[in-house]
């Protein structure tokens, strides 16, 4: 039995994720502890007990998401499930970071930091209104790429995540991601939705933000991780820093390549995915990709407990 654990990213949070698992494990609290310390403020106070607006905000959302995934990795590993159960790991956009400080190339606090810095720059990198991002359903990658080309029309239009067979994201100006809509339903899409998103994240707007993340992944080491890494923007197993580093800066404007990351997954012998974090929109997405995956969410103490049984631990 091959598996691999992944990561979720933006969307999945909810207020109260991680609580229990704080309340449960002291591995789990002290995450969160060192996150509040890394970022001189009670972000853990915003996760449990705030509003899920400000939640959302992006500069929040991001290390947020990665402190809940670490807690729950640290209350596995609590009851014995160590890294080595897993053979890969693999993170959704800022789901990436989460993966490398999950296999030891980032250390939790440098990557509180930078999740920070990201999502800050990210925020800042388009004005509030000029980009949009939206969700086509029913049409392939391809034909997807192709209407981003045509709805561009001189702006920025381009295909941002390739989820899974049926989903893909598109972001850029937002006149130019509304034209994407309307040619997507004109083409047999069965829906096309704008996302309640505050910035067109993975693509060429994000330019000022992959410059902003390149300075800051300079000042932080990055080590060779425990296991190989799955980079989006690759959709291949990655483990020297030098390009995980170079990798990271070029998922800012590129395409998270989600469906064939899950799909590099299953060649190489993976049978069981673990989502570890808040949610279970991965654990949807991979099992769109893989009809009849085996697919195990983990973001509660029972979900650690039942994970330990199923490994006859």
């Amino acid at each position: 039995m091959m598996r691999a654990f992944v990561f979720p990213g933006q969307g999945a949070q909810t207020i109260g994720m991680g609580r229990a698992l704080a309340e449960a494990y002291p591995e789990a609290k002290a995450v969160f502890d060192e996150v509040d310390d890394a970022l001189q403020e009670n972000l853990s106070d915003l996760i449990w007990n705030g509003d899920i607006e400000t939640l959302t905000l992006t500069t929040n959302a991001q290390p947020a998401l990665m402190a809940t995934s670490i807690a729950a990795l640290r209350a596995m590993e609590a009851e014995g499930i160590t890294m080595d159960a897993a053979a890969f790991v693999a993170g959704h956009s800022l789901g990436e970071y989460s993966a490398l400080c999950a296999a030891g190339s980032l250390t939790l606090s440098d990557t509180a930091r930078l999740l920070r810095a990201r999502g800050a720059a990210m925020q800042e990198a388009v004005p509030v209104g000029l980009g949009a991002m939206a969700a086509i359903l029913g049409l392939d990658f391809d034909t997807v790429a192709e209407i981003a080309v045509e709805a561009a029309d001189g702006e920025v239009c381009q295909a941002a995540n390739d989820n899974d067979p049926a989903q893909v994201v598109v972001s850029g100006h937002t006149a130019a991601v509304n034209r994407a809509v309307e040619i997507a339903k004109a083409r047999g899409a069965k829906r096309a939705l704008l996302l309640p998103v505050s910035a067109p994240f993975h693509c060429d707007l994000m330019q000022p933000a992959a410059a902003a993340m390149a300075e800051a992944l300079a000042a932080v080491v990055v080590e060779a991780p425990s296991m190989p890494v799955v980079v989006n923007v690759r959709a291949e197993a990655v483990t020297e820093p030098d390009r995980l580093r170079a990798l990271l800066i070029a998922q800012v404007t590129g395409s998270v390549r989600w469906r064939e990351s899950v799909q590099f997954m299953e060649a190489a012998g993976v049978t069981e995915f673990w989502e570890i974090g808040s949610g279970k929109a991965l654990s949807g997405m991979i099992k769109r990709i893989i009809k009849g995956a085996d697919v195990r969410a983990i973001g509660t103490p029972e979900d650690v407990v039942a994970a330990k049984a199923s490994l006859g631990a």
